[in-house]
């Protein structure tokens, strides 16, 4: 069975940017995150980033692949260095302190890479012969060639029947008869996608959002009438640029942060490996726990609450027949917010690893040309991802409130459950 992610048409239907403008726009972050380096873990996630947005990749199926390669990739070099706990594979990987660490890590993202996506192999061939060509032949390098190839065909097995492969099948609400728009909701089916870190998709499912007569209901549906409008006139400018500036989403909105953390932590190859597999996986089990949320409780975008206000019978929440969000409304229901849990749980993890305080950070996104934002703390760039989503009209508070403390649990527990130290595992041990 492939375990090919399927493309979602819809989501092409909506791209607003050309497949050319979104590759460069992914280079620009590269290279404006941080210098360059030959680092062959930040190279494949470059290379990942690419196949991404050429293919416009739904987020759970890019963030599915990138955690499948990063784990791989660190599963190759660490049963080299032997310095974490390995993940989950069946067989465990054995190498000597002379195998070569770059050629493992190229093998195991080349494999993982070639059978996600074969359509890619001409390319993907190309990149492995020159990342292979910068090693110097030699015994130690034909070991990592093979420890690679067993690091990902570990991997490939062990996601091979994870749910990934679900058919989509929304039924919309309807009666006989009776129209309703026909473009499906997208990632229907990703909660279905067994976690990485997780126990099960509903581990961290929230509490039901609240009653539309109720006091925070009121408060937050206002809010966004006011500050999420197009024609808002409380929306600040900067408040305007930042969440236009956060209408891109997904995996290349926080591989570029994971870059700046490693090369400002001075990270060697298996600690950089480990960062980027823990992210990764956050980032997927992130996805698969929001659209589980979603789409058990189903709650209207504020676009749809809003012009059918009146059908609460909330009279603190008039009805407005031709409100509008600052962008268009991503395809999916609304509680809780997808973009706040994804970077809370990716800010934990960088935190819990390289602590808040980080220097500068900075990010350019291709839906806000000329626009870069800046950090110091890894706190604010997760909190500014949940401002962003009100004001463009996306979100009510309280979603974003409880996509972060979901966010939150979810990088906690990858990092106490995953790739930890050798000292931890054995603690673990009856």
């Amino acid at each position: 069975m492939s375990v090919a992610p399927r493309r979602n048409s819809a989501m092409k239907m909506r791209s607003t940017a050309p497949v050319a403008a979104l590759l460069a726009s992914a280079v620009a972050i590269a290279l404006i995150a941080t210098p360059a380096r030959g680092d062959v873990i930040m190279d494949w996630n470059a290379k990942a980033d690419a196949i991404g947005i050429e293919k416009q990749l739904p987020n759970a199926a890019n963030a599915r692949g990138q955690a499948m390669l990063h784990v791989a990739m660190f599963e190759a070099i660490n049963a080299i260095d032997k310095r974490y706990a390995p993940y989950k594979l069946k067989l465990k990987l054995t190498a000597d302190s002379a195998t070569s660490r770059d050629s493992a890590a190229s093998a195991a993202a080349y494999g993982i890479l070639s059978a996600l996506y074969p359509d890619q192999k001409t390319d993907l061939d190309a990149t492995l012969a020159a990342s292979l060509s910068r090693i110097t032949e030699s015994e130690a390098k034909a070991k990592g060639i093979e420890l690679g190839k067993q690091a990902a065909a570990g991997i490939l097995a062990l996601r091979a029947n994870d749910g990934s492969n679900v058919p989509e099948g929304y039924r919309p609400v309807t009666a006989p008869g009776v129209y309703v728009p026909t473009a499906m909701p997208i990632e229907s089916t990703s909660a279905r996608i067994t976690p990485f870190a997780m126990q099960t998709g509903a581990q961290f499912r929230p509490a039901p959002p609240p009653a539309l007569n109720s006091e925070v209901w009121t408060r937050d549906l206002n809010e966004i009438r006011e500050v999420g409008s197009s024609v808002s006139t409380r929306r600040t400018a900067e408040q305007t640029t930042m969440a236009r500036f956060w209408f891109f989403t997904g995996p290349r909105t926080y591989n570029p942060i994971v870059r700046q953390v490693a090369s400002a932590r001075k990270m060697d190859l298996v600690d950089c490996a480990r960062l980027y597999a823990l992210t990764s996986i956050a980032g997927m089990d992130a996805f698969i726990a929001v659209f589980d949320g979603k789409y058990t409780y189903n709650l209207w975008r504020p676009v749809t609450a809003i012009r059918n206000a009146d059908l609460t019978s909330n009279p603190a929440t008039p009805r407005e027949a031709s409100w509008q969000p600052l962008g268009t409304t991503p395809m999916h229901p609304e509680y809780p917010c997808a973009h706040c849990i994804v970077a809370a749980a990716i800010s934990t993890v960088l935190q819990s690893i390289a602590g808040n305080e980080i220097g500068e950070i900075t990010l350019v996104s291709p839906t806000a040309a000329g626009v870069t934002r800046k950090w110091s703390r890894l706190q604010d760039y997760s909190d500014e991802v949940s401002n962003a989503r009100i004001y463009a009209g996306f979100h009510y508070r309280f979603s974003t409130e409880i996509g972060k403390e979901m966010g939150q649990k979810i990088g906690e527990l990858t990092v106490a459950t995953q790739l930890r130290g050798a000292e931890a595992s054995a603690q673990q041990k009856p």
